[in-house]
């Protein structure tokens, strides 16, 4: 079942690029925390910035602060034995999302992921976005911080998050615990006085395997669909099925202007050569390309007529919209509109390349074999994981 988004008014939201902006302000809202703090994210790494949030973590629990944290199996794998020895002493809870069970790597289970960044402080103020708890600067060549974009929310919309948090929670250990109680109690509307930020309407939408399972690839379809003037869709592993594809399409014939900025540094092989492999046809239909060049572009995010704009963890590609929990915010204010088409303006306009039509058209033969075969073999894996049908 699909649910409609359902907004809320009065938000108060800031754009956070990249991890200088997002671990300042997250550090910030936990140093202050009083009563909770909730987080969920797909990798916690051991480098610089991951020790830094864990230390952070322990502290508030060791001031007698609810730390509650979960992370996912798969991508906080790599964390070594006893790293969480001195959160659990503190009195943080941990929860780790579907550990890493058996070697078949198609088995739809185990590409469940969580893949959510999100986090609620003091259950006043919430962290929507695609930013990891990992380094910006871990990338050998890149001569940029990783280009990742999340928001800090503070209004109505912060229930709605706390909401979704609390319920996978219960869910990981079946059962509802009396002492969240304590969570709910704490959820308000404070700094709705705050200075320098419009009120906005903002909703959260989910992907799951329950309720969930196309709210998010919907609410992008009815936007493109609706579109008059101009497209922009930023997202780092960019491989759309076949309504998403034909939504473009059509949005370009009718005149609107559409612009991708995609990974142009590789970071999965197979992935890349795959995505490339649908640029002719999207060029062909009048959609401009456009690849990100000084790092990994980690964005999942958009701006549709200057008033529609989304930010969130949600990729567009079959592992993102068909199997792992997911969340954005959707948000119907100019102002945020434009300052995030701005960001995506400034990045266009000096770090990446576009990729012509004629120029794509004039490759090597081998070279668009190569894309078409790994797109091939995307699609058998998806085929093999059940997945073909609804792609």
């Amino acid at each position: 079942m699909i649910q409609r988004a359902r907004f809320t008014s009065g938000n108060r939201i800031a754009l956070l690029q990249n991890g200088e902006d997002f671990f300042a302000a997250l550090g910030n809202a936990i140093e202050a925390a009083r009563h909770s703090i909730w987080l969920e994210t797909y990798i916690f790494a051991d480098d610089p910035t991951g020790r830094h949030i864990r230390d952070s973590l322990t502290a508030a629990a060791l001031r007698g602060i609810e730390v509650r944290l979960v992370i996912d199996g798969f991508g906080s794998n790599t964390l070594p034995q006893g790293w969480w020895d001195a959160f659990d002493q503190a009195g943080g809870e941990l929860r780790v999302y579907r550990r890493e069970r058996g070697w078949w790597p198609l088995r739809k289970s185990r590409l469940r992921r969580l893949h959510r960044k999100l986090a609620v402080v003091d259950g006043q103020m919430a962290f929507i976005g695609g930013i990891n708890i990992q380094d910006d600067w871990d990338i050998p060549g890149q001569t940029a911080p990783r280009f990742d974009f999340a928001v800090r929310v503070e209004g109505q919309l912060v229930n709605r998050v706390l909401m979704a948090m609390e319920k996978l929670w219960w869910r990981m250990d079946w059962r509802r615990p009396a002492t969240l109680i304590s969570s709910l109690a704490l959820r308000g509307t404070e700094g709705e006085g705050q200075v320098g930020i419009q009120p906005a309407q903002a909703a959260l939408l989910l992907r799951d395997n329950l309720r969930h399972r196309f709210d998010i690839e919907q609410s992008y379809l009815a936007a493109i669909r609706s579109a008059r003037h101009e497209i922009l869709i930023a997202n780092a592993y960019f491989l759309p099925g076949h309504r998403f594809r034909h939504a473009l399409t059509e949005a370009a014939r009718r005149g609107v202007r559409i612009r991708l900025l995609l990974q142009g540094m590789v970071e999965y092989r197979l992935q890349h050569a795959a995505s490339r492999a649908l640029y002719g046809s999207l060029l062909d239909a009048g959609v401009e390309i456009h690849e990100y060049l000084p790092s990994h572009l980690h964005a999942k995010v958009a701006v549709i007529d200057h008033d529609w704009s989304t930010v969130g963890s949600s990729n567009i590609d079959p592992f993102s919209l068909l199997l792992a929990r997911e969340a954005n915010v959707v948000i119907k204010d100019k102002e945020f509109a434009s300052e995030l088409r701005g960001r995506l303006d400034q990045a266009m306009a000096s770090q990446t390349q576009r990729i012509e039509a004629g120029a794509w058209r004039e490759q090597p033969l081998s070279i668009r074999l190569k894309c078409w075969l790994a797109y091939g073999l995307v699609r058998w894996g998806m085929g093999v994981a059940g997945l073909l049908k609804q792609w």
